[in-house]
């Protein structure tokens, strides 16, 4: 699974952890008799780490992996397509961090503020940290499904053209980014977790639905997300968001055994000045 549904099942964890105060949290397969670990987990006191179990005592397992999601709906599912249980709405999780990852984090965005001031005369106006490529977009289960929830290379790029003259855009780095002019690219490697806790010294996360979506929402931050006809916000959105839907009959589609053509209408109709407006409404909420 993902990090984003490793978040998705923080609030429940916490909930079980309330009603089992003297139990063991654990997360996995429960058919297979697996416990999963994730980045996602550490530092959190209510799930019990994996290399901490005491198989002496007392363990609630929580049975979720990868055929075991709540917001998908199995049965009506198939290879080519994938239906939601627009019944599930997720609840905000939580990510605890490290001293070190803080500590981390404020030295790459002080590194961007000084970047700023070498570079423009004015303050800018805002601060987001902006995220447009999967790490699995090369993966060949995941290609398909990936490619369709993309808004685009080419959109992403004038969005951003649009926002660096007010705003301060630190990206993501990873093996898979792609570096855009006009966003502050670090010159130091971060994971994901520093990621997230540049995130939580941001005004707005910005980019596709997903895993960062999911940690603005841990993190009670603003975000614009968009989810173009792939997916419904009711299911992986937050009401606090700013979920950017494609409303057509097609949506949402769930492809992920081809290219959809659904999707590809919904970048080339979801235009930017719409979008850099959603991202200028939530600044100002």
């Amino acid at each position: 699974m993902g990090l984003g549904d490793d978040l998705m099942i923080i609030a429940f964890a916490e909930k079980e952890k309330q009603k089992n105060p003297n139990k063991q949290i654990v997360i996995g397969n429960l058919e297979e008799k697996i416990i999963y670990d994730s980045l996602i987990y550490q530092n959190n006191p209510n799930i019990t780490p994996i290399n901490k179990v005491d198989r002496n005592k007392s363990i609630h397992f929580i049975n979720y992996h990868t055929r075991n999601r709540p917001y998908i709906d199995y049965k009506n599912s198939n290879n080519q397509n994938w239906k939601w249980n627009m019944n599930f709405s997720p609840t905000p999780g939580r990510l605890y961090f490290s001293e070190k990852e803080t500590s981390k984090a404020k030295k790459i965005i002080q590194s961007a503020k000084d970047h700023w001031h070498k570079n423009n005369k004015f303050d800018y106006k805002g601060l987001i940290f902006f995220e447009s490529t999967s790490t699995k977009i090369d993966h060949s289960f995941f290609y398909n499904k990936m490619q369709n929830k993309d808004w685009g290379e080419s959109n992403w790029k004038k969005l951003i053209l649009k926002l660096k003259e007010n705003y301060l855009i630190i990206q993501s780095k990873h093996e898979k980014s792609k570096q855009y002019e006009g966003t502050y690219y670090s010159s130091i490697d971060f994971d994901f977790r520093t990621a997230a806790a540049i995130i939580n010294k941001c005004d707005l996360f910005l980019g596709p639905e997903g895993g960062f979506g999911h940690v603005a929402a841990a993190l009670k931050k603003k975000a614009v997300l968009y989810f173009g006809g792939w997916i419904h916000p009711k299911v992986t959105g937050y009401q606090f968001h700013e979920n950017i839907y494609f409303d057509h009959p097609k949506s949402p589609c769930g492809a992920v055994g081809y290219i959809c053509d659904h999707c590809e209408e919904a970048r080339k109709l979801i235009n930017v000045e719409n979008f850099y407006n959603k991202v200028i409404e939530s600044l100002r909420k």
